[in-house]
């Protein structure tokens, strides 16, 4: 059987936190991103990508091939 590839995303966030409601400055959390303008790398997976969805006004996505 073959191994499936996993496909991975870098995040970015690219909005401040400041001011936002508490959800989703948890959410920032919860994906790894500490600080503005910090990237972070996640497996793409339904969960990760329901978070992105929440924040995706404060962040950047992008879809590595790995």
């Amino acid at each position: 059987m073959a191994k499936k590839k996993n496909k991975t995303l870098e995040i970015t966030q690219v909005r401040s936190g400041i001011g936002r409601q508490g959800t989703h400055r948890r959410t920032l959390r919860a994906l790894g991103i500490k600080r503005h303008q910090q990237s972070v790398v996640q497996e793409d997976t339904p969960a990760i990508r329901g978070m992105i969805r929440k924040v995706a006004y404060l962040v950047d996505v992008k879809e590595l091939d790995s």
